[in-house]
């Protein structure tokens, strides 16, 4: 199962039911009983739908996607119209902005297994849901460690995505792989995969060493970029070491500092010397990483209350802002708890 989001521009809503259609369609492709999927309907239609009416259009992202042996559906609708100032009286059944019914959230909210609403005054929503197979299925707690979100698009027009990521984890600690082929479609979905698969079968741990195994090994390919960050709990440091231009930031509260990878192509040419930045490990940080399909000119101290939210509403908001729509886009979020 493919990890990329679909996306589309809602402008009109002759589109709506071509959405509807193609969700609908997808649950009951991955097992969702025909019960289900109409849910799914009516969730789908409430977020569409309220696009048009309240935000003059916007964005929807979505794909299936299994978890914990469950197979689910996520989406994220994304817009830039007056946002709301109280979300928790707008999930209230019977609240309206519009002197309608006003059911259309609280709805989305029984329907669904997890609904998020993430918005300020005159910047716009940010709404993520995640629907599973069964409406009692109980999503399980956060451990300690890493709680991560991924939002991956392909280059508008492409079938396979030239990013990619990975995330290993062990006793010892956890490994985030974040890698961009060069240019787009199948021939960078190419190298990426290959480098995924060293990384996923490496015995290495130091980033650097876990670079330079994966020059070696797809000098055949297209070449990439990559960054890998490890994290090691009982020395409680992240290693952190890239080639190219993926954009590593971690923050330490309202404080954050930006890792600077290294010049080159992977498979192609890399510098001789490779070093690790090593930093403190810490409850509470928050990681990005992503690729050059985003601009780098964000900062989450912008974003009202976003240090509280979750990884995935972290991840789409700056997926709204920032998204070039020129190429592949991959953006990792992680909190540490």
């Amino acid at each position: 199962m493919d990890n990329t989001f679909s996306t589309y521009k809602i402008d009109d809503r002759s589109l709506i039911a071509f959405i509807k259609r193609e969700i609908h369609n997808l649950a009951l492709q991955i097992g969702f009983t025909p019960h289900r999927a109409a849910e799914t309907d009516i969730i789908v239609a409430e977020l569409t739908s309220n696009l048009i009416k309240y935000a003059n259009g916007g964005e929807l992202l979505y794909r299936a996607h299994l978890e914990n042996d469950q197979n689910q559906i996520e989406i994220y609708c994304l817009d830039k119209g007056v946002g709301f100032e109280n979300v928790a009286k707008i999930m209230n059944d019977g609240y309206s902005s519009s002197n309608t019914l006003g059911h259309g959230l609280g709805s989305i909210k029984r329907l669904s297994n997890d609904f998020q609403i993430y918005s300020i005054r005159n910047w716009g929503c940010v709404q993520y849901v995640k629907i599973c197979e069964r409406l009692d299925i109980t999503l399980p707690q956060l451990k300690s460690g890493l709680n991560y979100t991924t939002i991956a698009v392909n280059y508008p027009g492409e079938k396979l995505c030239g990013d990619g990521y990975y995330v290993k984890h062990s006793n010892k600690g956890f490994q985030i792989f974040v890698g961009d082929g060069l240019g787009h479609g199948e021939s960078a979905n190419e190298a990426v995969e290959a480098a995924i698969k060293v990384f996923r079968q490496t015995i290495e741990w130091e980033p650097a060493s876990i670079l330079r195994e994966i020059h070696t090994k797809v000098k055949k390919t297209r070449g990439l970029v990559a960054t890998i960050a490890s994290v090691d709990y009982k020395s409680e440091v992240w290693n952190i070491c890239g080639i190219g231009n993926i954009n590593t930031r971690i923050y330490n509260g309202l404080e954050n500092k930006t890792y600077t990878p290294y010049n080159g192509i992977i498979g192609h040419n890399i510098p001789r010397t490779l070093n690790s930045t090593i930093v403190p490990y810490k409850k509470h940080q928050i990681i990005i990483m992503h690729s050059d399909g985003l601009r780098t000119r964000w900062s989450l101290n912008d974003l009202t209350s976003i240090f509280k939210q979750s990884p995935g509403i972290i991840a789409a908001s700056l997926f709204k802002e920032n998204i070039r729509g020129t190429d592949d886009a991959t953006i990792l979020a992680g909190k540490i708890f």
